[in-house]
């Protein structure tokens, strides 16, 4: 499997098993949180984007589709097991030819390209160094990037929401926007200069 980013490990210390991404990653979730809708203003053809924390690859099959044949999809996870499911997933809907797996260390991201546009969704909660994520991220995205940060407003409260937003700052990126999402808080974060950053 071809290496290429890093995904989540909660601060206790436990990932998310893979297999409780059916309960989930389901047809249900494809109707609530349609990939193109939700992420068509920021991803668009040729463009090279990461999937935080791709899980079965909802939102990496999406923006495959965005993208198109000139374009790449990074999809980064912990668990191999999340991989082979996304790739399974993208070969039956036509686009595994544009994603690239990449199977992270659980303390940084080691992405070694430039991006276009990062995707942080439902993983922030559990990473052990958000500084260092959004470090890495802010060193990856070119200077027009964006990153789209999306957490379950069930399970992350507004305040936890807004100190990871917070950190974001911290590193350098600027708030863009706060779209509406289904049962989730998320906000779409800019590249902006820092002192200091070249």
């Amino acid at each position: 499997m071809e290496e290429t980013m890093a995904v989540s490990k909660r601060v206790s210390g436990h990932v998310c098993p893979w297999w409780l991404a059916y309960t989930f990653d389901n047809p249900v979730r494809r109707l609530v949180h349609p990939p193109g809708k939700i992420l068509g203003g920021y991803v668009r053809e040729g463009m090279r984007v990461v999937d935080v924390g791709a899980g079965f690859g909802h939102f990496s099959i999406g923006m495959a589709r965005l993208v198109g044949d000139a374009g790449k999809v990074v999809a980064a996870d912990l668990q191999e097991k999340m991989l082979e499911k996304t790739l399974s997933r993208a070969r039956k809907a036509g686009v595994d030819h544009r994603i690239l797996p990449h199977l992270c260390r659980p303390d940084a991201l080691g992405l070694d390209l430039d991006l276009d546009f990062a995707l942080a969704c439902n993983v922030l909660h559990e990473m052990p160094d958000l500084p260092g994520l959004f470090a890495e991220l802010w060193d990856r995205l070119r200077p027009e990037g964006c990153l789209f940060v999306m957490e379950p407003a069930g399970h992350v409260g507004r305040k936890a929401f807004e100190r990871e937003v917070g950190l974001a700052r911290e590193a350098g990126f600027a708030e863009r926007a706060r779209p509406r999402v289904f049962r989730e808080r998320c906000a779409v974060l800019a590249r902006s200069a820092v002192p200091g950053r070249s």
